[in-house]
């Protein structure tokens, strides 16, 4: 199991928001921030009451009261500019999680996918300068390299604007960052839940979009760690991206089903049979860091320091997909991801 290390520390104190923090990722996040360190605050800043109430009541019964003291929620959409400006007011540290996710649904309804993904970006950026809020980081999908529907091409855009945004902090000194990484593992709209939801209804197939088709995977814990890495390293503009493990999709059936038969179903709206984290054109600008890569701004206006400077750069060409991935998940390698996955989200994360 792949590990970026951190101890959160670098929070010690801090206050931190965290849009979209009712969310599969949100939840980890601020579960696993609040078991390892002890920040002044953690804002949950998400628009469904009923997602709050459920969290503060599961959070209660297995954390501390002092720890619980630390908690706030607030009620709030990030399309709304004045109440993200309100709620970001003696904030530090900001993780932009909230997002419309599902591929086939952005194709149906591009407007609210437009207004969240796209306006909302514009709008964490716009409050987190007014607040003079120190770290953004914004969470990115493999879909939006080289984008072949309207989720992706909608987080594209939130990237760039991200990207952007360290150009307009002047004396500010705000920086802002995103992390890119795959499908992950155990999050609500998976197919790994989706598999095991069927599974246990008694199915007698298994359904899958094409036989072909591959994708990268991610636990939760390792995508909180991943972010929480970042944010260490982070010096502005960088798109990190992990060195994470692909599977086929029917290889992903066969593991968790080995008796049950597969069902071919056809590509949904927007589907891609493989996904792209970095693509030919981004080559210029990434550098290895070992366990992730960076793809450094193109454009710089404030100052901020190479990681080339200190680490290799990719070769001419170089791209990262999921079907010429260089790492494979075993059978046994995915279990034992749903297995992390479960045993973390019956305790306090890092407990």
């Amino acid at each position: 199991m792949h590990r970026f290390t951190t101890d959160a520390g670098e929070l010690e104190g801090k206050t931190v928001l965290v849009t979209g923090g009712t969310g599969s990722f949100g939840r980890r996040f601020i579960e696993t921030v609040l078991a390892r360190t002890t920040p002044r605050k953690l804002i949950v800043f998400s628009r469904d009451e009923l997602k709050q109430h459920e969290m503060q009541v599961d959070m209660a019964a297995r954390f501390t009261p002092a720890q619980m003291a630390r908690m706030r929620f607030f009620l709030g959409d990030v399309r709304d500019r004045q109440r993200l400006t309100l709620a970001l007011r003696g904030v530090d540290v900001v993780i932009h999680a909230a997002a419309l996710k599902q591929v086939p649904a952005a194709e149906y309804n591009p407007s609210e996918f437009i207004q969240t993904n796209v306006l909302g970006a514009e709008n964490i950026v716009w409050a987190a300068l007014a607040n003079r809020v120190k770290q953004v980081i914004a969470l990115s999908t493999d879909k939006a390299c080289n984008p072949a529907n309207l989720y992706g091409a909608t987080k594209l855009a939130s990237d760039k604007t991200f990207v952007a945004a360290n150009n307009l902090s002047g004396d500010i000194g705000a920086r802002f960052a995103v992390v890119r990484y795959g499908n992950v593992v155990g999050s609500r709209g998976s197919v790994a839940p989706l598999f095991q939801k069927l599974i246990a209804e008694g199915v007698r197939e298994l359904p899958i979009t094409d036989p072909r088709m591959t994708r990268f995977w991610i636990t939760l814990n390792q995508g909180v760690d991943f972010v929480l890495s970042s944010l260490a390293l982070m010096r502005g503009g960088e798109i990190f991206v992990p060195k994470i493990p692909s599977m086929k999709m029917t290889d992903l059936a066969a593991a968790m089903a080995p008796d049950l038969p597969i069902r071919v179903i056809g590509i949904r709206p927007g589907e891609k049979l493989h996904e792209m984290m970095i693509s030919i054109d981004d080559a210029r600008h990434v550098v290895d860091l070992g366990d992730r890569y960076a793809i450094e701004p193109a454009f710089v206006e404030f100052s901020r320091q190479s990681f080339a400077a200190e680490h290799p750069t990719v070769a001419d060409g170089f791209s990262y997909a999921s079907d010429t991935n260089d790492e494979w998940l075993s059978h046994e390698g995915l279990l034992q991801l749903l297995a992390d996955g479960a045993r973390a989200g019956a305790a306090p994360a890092g407990a």
